[in-house]
């Protein structure tokens, strides 16, 4: 099988502990797009967290494509259009939120294209979101009114413990309305309805008349499961939580020992 599409997730895939693509795996990834292989960034990121890393990339030369919000939103980085985009009903925010607010330590958040919304106090978790992305943390009042513009994703801050016990009670309460699920243990992604990774690149493989049996999809987190479930070969990282690697068709290096440049030389050479 000749691979076309190489999907990878970005934090604890792609970059390494730093948050940064090493040198070889950054000219193997230049490497196959020279070739003509296409290059996709999945991430739960908002696009101001995954356009630098495509930037550094090169994709807006070779015809990339970046996966935000876990899916919800797809870019082309030739263009810049977004040829898809789904958003969480706004009826929705409101109830969310006076949820969440119940639960002592918890932040809800979400984004615009260059601002972290806090819809109740920050935590070390929001930092460490806003660390990721470079984004700066905006406080409010009035969570569901500060969001006056079209919301891709909800995020759910705090212990693990406390989000586990929240995931059963949202999805009934919002089964057919919501996606909801933990990409770590201390997130928990809020998204619409059939969205997630597998989903939008189903789309995306259609748009452009490939095959998921073309495609390769790394990663290492809990919202990583569709995607690599899905590909034709689904890799996980060594570094992974255990049902990645469970699912996963191949096991590669950690994200610490270039294991994106191993997928590459393994299978795309």
């Amino acid at each position: 099988m000749k691979y076309q599409v190489l999907v990878l997730d970005l934090d604890g895939t792609l970059t390494n502990s730093k948050k940064e693509i090493t040198a070889p795996t950054k000219q193997a990834l230049l490497e196959i797009q020279e070739a003509g292989r296409t290059v996709v960034l999945a991430s739960g990121r908002p696009i101001n967290g995954v356009a630098p890393l495509a930037k550094e990339l090169q994709m807006d030369t070779f015809g990339g494509y970046m996966l935000s919000f876990n899916g919800a939103r797809i870019t082309k980085c030739s263009t810049g259009e977004i040829i898809y985009n789904k958003t969480i009903p706004k009826e929705i925010i409101r109830p969310v939120w006076e949820y969440v607010k119940t639960f002592p330590g918890l932040d809800i958040i979400s984004y615009d294209d260059t601002h972290i919304f806090s819809g109740i106090c920050p935590n070390k978790y929001v930092e460490i979101e806003s660390g990721i992305n470079n984004m700066e943390i905006v406080p409010t009042d009035d969570f569901p009114s500060a969001l006056d513009f079209p919301v891709n994703k909800l995020l759910i801050c705090g212990d693990p413990k406390t989000l586990e016990t929240m995931i059963e009670p949202l999805r009934k309460q919002y089964h057919g309305l919501l996606n909801i699920y933990l990409s770590e243990p201390f997130f928990l992604e809020i998204m619409p309805k059939n969205i997630d990774k597998a989903q939008s690149l189903q789309k995306l493989l259609n748009s452009i008349g490939l095959t998921a049996n073309e495609m390769i999809c790394c990663g290492d987190g809990f919202n990583d499961l569709s995607m690599i479930e899905y590909a034709g070969l689904g890799v996980a990282m060594e570094n992974a939580q255990p049902i990645i690697k469970e699912t996963a068709d191949f096991i590669t290096r950690s994200n610490d020992e270039d294991g994106v440049l191993h997928v590459i030389d393994t299978f795309m050479r």
